[in-house]
């Protein structure tokens, strides 16, 4: 008998006790080598982990499994997102008690160390206060380093643990004994300040840094801020108000002037206006009436509207998009796979370091060579925090997603974020990306000699013989005149010619309304005039509908498939980028050749079927090229899934959407080069990120290793070499938050 498949889950969880960016990759190393998990993914900027496991684990297994090296797994039922906002506020404020604490028991122990070293009565009273200071407000740096030591690994909690014990332990030992180094004609000197002093700095690091992550989240939160915390149901006999989280599919939901919309649904009752600038940028409020289609997170703004619940919690517009952005915080660019790998040995290279600083002042070092030896090790430890290396990659790219998220960008994976700004060609579809997708009527003409009688006017006709018509264009033509207050008129003997036109008799006589070479089969006269004008509208890629009687033309219509407002505007900026842009079109020559040459688009192709547009993109990359596509159809999945940046208009098919890498979820086609712009900005700041936290280890090390002291006599205080660790992270972070302003 065929085996029943293995059930595979996926589930993104919070993190608790990392650190640094070792630990980060210890989490994945443990979770890849734990039975049952088939892939983890760590984000060390939002303290989550994205795991697909198989039944052979349970969810308490996986805890357990991190358990023992001092790492954890919220297993909360709450919405991913909100716990780990919830996590990092509370993280941030026992950070913060914790620190305020441990600095104000540090303020004498620094003050006895440095003004009154000679003090003998001080030295007890320092070590009396480091003891809370670090086996207290620190303890959980010693009780996470003594978990990875005993599974082989090191984090930054390692090289915080040595330096502080180092620190304490020979200050204890001089403090005990000082006649061993006085017998020897040294000084016996003590550096309880340097302990407290590097776990205080340490933690203030911490702390600032957990605030400064928590605002990179920004966005996410305005986005989660958008669904309501209740809603209104409504019952047979009664209307309640309950939690959003009991909202169940089918439940008829009463919405007020002025409330968020909870789910996403039908109108069954009501009329009103709704502003669903969250989701689409638009402006203008869109008009509700029976059966209108209503999203999550909109805000309902005139009358009342019931509505039939058919989407609920994660399955809605708004928890997909939140869903989308979350997920794509949580992928990882190319080059932090790279940082990631230099993470996992980074801590185990410093420590080596350490002990080949200590060795090198024991041989060299004379008669000082165990103090500053101990000294230089210490600040070696301390100096050499993987921090800043760990924040560098991630943290730019949540504020970069976040930044685009408020822009209605949802970037849904790193990659994408950090190829933008390296495209040199973008290829576009026409109908739905640079068009509305919507055809309209454009130019209407009305045969002078027909009768005035308003029995006889063609728009009454136009208007009576399209109510009975299926065919597509035949909303854009009740549109146009419906609103001009016509009287109604009795359609007899209506018949439906497929690929031609319609006929219907009204009032005796018969009318034909359709192609012009259907029209003119029926015998009908054609004048100059409507010859020269259907040339003209032709010429602009138009559709021409006519309307005659048996005898004569009655009316011609032009219909097009406008251009979107800022398309032009959005073509002429992505030039001045440098980028070549190619108009790859389905539809006919004319059509696409009008609309090329109205945008100004030198290189367009017509009649391209799917596969034509994916060896189009194929090539283009086959000559070096980094290219985009932009489209919105199921005709547009292979292309898009073929391009290095794939990029969905909003409302686009599904497929399109679940293919593209980023959704545009606005017509406003200038979102294209502002994707572009920001993608730059934000591979700037990894860049500057990068470059920063690998030249402060490079210089610091050797720094704090003793380099100067030869030539200069300078070595580096312990104490400062916290201060210069902790200040590292929080630039990083900070210069990460600069792209929420650089791009406006």
């Amino acid at each position: 008998m065929p085996t029943e498949p293995t059930r595979v889950h996926r589930r993104t969880f919070p993190l608790t006790g990392m650190s640094c960016a070792a630990c980060a990759s210890s989490v994945e190393t443990i979770l890849a080598h734990t039975q049952g998990v088939q892939e983890a993914q760590v984000n060390f900027a939002t303290s989550t982990v994205q795991i697909v496991w198989d039944e052979s684990i349970t969810e308490e297994g996986l805890d357990q499994a991190l358990q023992e090296l001092g790492y954890g797994l919220i297993l909360t039922q709450k919405e991913v997102n909100q716990a780990v906002f919830e996590i990092q506020e509370n993280t941030y404020l026992h950070l913060k008690s914790q620190t305020i604490a441990a600095a104000i028991l540090t303020l004498p122990v620094f003050i006895l160390g440095m003004f009154f070293m000679d003090w003998v009565p001080g030295r007890w009273i320092s070590m009396v206060l480091c003891v809370p200071i670090l086996f207290y407000y620190g303890g959980h740096f010693y009780l996470r380093a003594i978990k990875q030591a005993r599974h082989g690994r090191a984090t930054m909690d390692t090289l915080v643990a040595l330096s502080t014990l180092i620190s304490f332990v020979f200050s204890c030992f001089n403090t005990f004994f000082p006649e061993y180094w006085h017998v020897k004609g040294l000084h016996s000197h003590v550096y309880f300040e340097s302990a407290s002093v590097i776990l205080v700095f340490v933690s203030l690091g911490k702390t600032l840094e957990e605030r400064a992550k928590s605002k990179t989240g920004t966005a996410l939160k305005k986005l989660i801020g958008l669904q309501p915390k209740t809603f209104t149901r409504i019952l047979p006999d009664q209307v309640e108000e309950i939690p959003l989280e009991e909202v169940k599919i089918g439940d008829r939901v009463l919405v007020k002037p002025g409330e968020k919309i909870p789910v996403d649904g039908q109108v069954v009752f009501g009329t009103s206006y709704v502003d669903e600038s969250m989701l689409s940028g638009e402006y203008l409020p869109v008009e509700m009436v029976l059966g209108s289609r209503v999203f999550a997170g909109t805000i309902n703004q005139k009358g009342s509207l019931e509505i039939l619940a058919q989407q609920v919690g994660s399955t809605t517009l708004l928890a997909q998009i939140i869903q989308r952005v979350q997920q794509a915080q949580n992928s990882k660019a190319p080059v932090q796979r790279m940082v990631d790998k230099i993470s996992a040995i980074f801590v185990p290279l410093v420590i080596l370091t350490s002990v080949i600083t200590f060795g090198c002042w024991m041989v060299f070092g004379g008669e000082n060579a165990v103090s500053y030896g101990t000294l230089s090790a210490v600040s070696v430890l301390v100096i050499a925090c993987p921090c800043a290396l760990g924040l560098a990659t991630p943290t730019a790219l949540m504020v970069g997603m976040g930044k685009a998220a408020e822009q209605q960008i949802l970037i849904q994976d790193a990659e994408s974020l950090e190829l933008g700004y390296r495209v040199t060609s973008l290829v576009v579809d026409k109908t739905g990306t640079l068009t509305e997708g919507k055809p309209r009527v454009s130019n209407y003409w009305e045969n002078p000699e027909v009768s005035s009688s308003q029995f006889l006017n063609p728009s009454s006709l136009l208007l009576a013989l399209e109510r009975k018509s299926s065919h597509p264009l035949a909303e854009a033509l009740i549109s146009y005149v419906v609103h001009k207050n016509l009287p109604f008129l009795e359609v007899e003997e209506f018949e439906n010619i497929p690929g031609s036109g319609i006929t219907g008799k009204i009032a005796g006589t018969t009318y034909f309304l359709g192609s012009k070479k259907w029209v003119i089969s029926q015998g009908v006269s054609w004048t100059d005039t409507c010859a020269e004008l259907v040339k003209n509208w032709e010429e602009k890629a138009q559709t021409i509908i006519c309307l005659s009687n048996e005898t004569q033309i009655l009316a011609l219509v032009g219909i097009e498939d406008q251009v979107k407002q800022n398309a032009k505007e959005a073509i002429a900026d992505l030039k001045k980028m440098g980028i070549e842009i190619f108009l790859l079109s389905g539809d006919q020559l004319n059509p696409t050749r009008a609309i090329a040459q109205q945008l100004e688009i030198s290189q367009f192709q017509s009649e391209c079927m799917p596969e034509d547009k994916y060896n189009f993109i194929r090539r283009l990359q086959e000559q070096g090229q980094v290219v985009a596509m932009a489209g919105d159809g199921i005709n547009d999945a292979e292309a898009l899934a073929q391009a290095d940046v794939s990029m969905a208009m909003g409302k686009g098919s599904d497929i399109a959407l679940d293919i593209a890498k980023i959704t545009l979820m606005s017509s406003d086609l200038t979102k294209i080069p502002q994707a572009l712009r920001l993608s730059k900005s934000t591979v700037i700041g990894i860049r500057q990120n990068l470059f920063w936290a690998f030249a402060f280890n490079l210089l610091g090390i050797p720094l704090a290793a003793g380099v100067l002291y030869p030539m200069f006599g300078y070595l580096l205080n312990p104490m400062l070499a916290s201060a210069a660790m902790a200040l590292s992270s929080v630039a990083v972070v900070s210069n990460s938050l600069r792209i929420k302003w650089e791009i406006s």
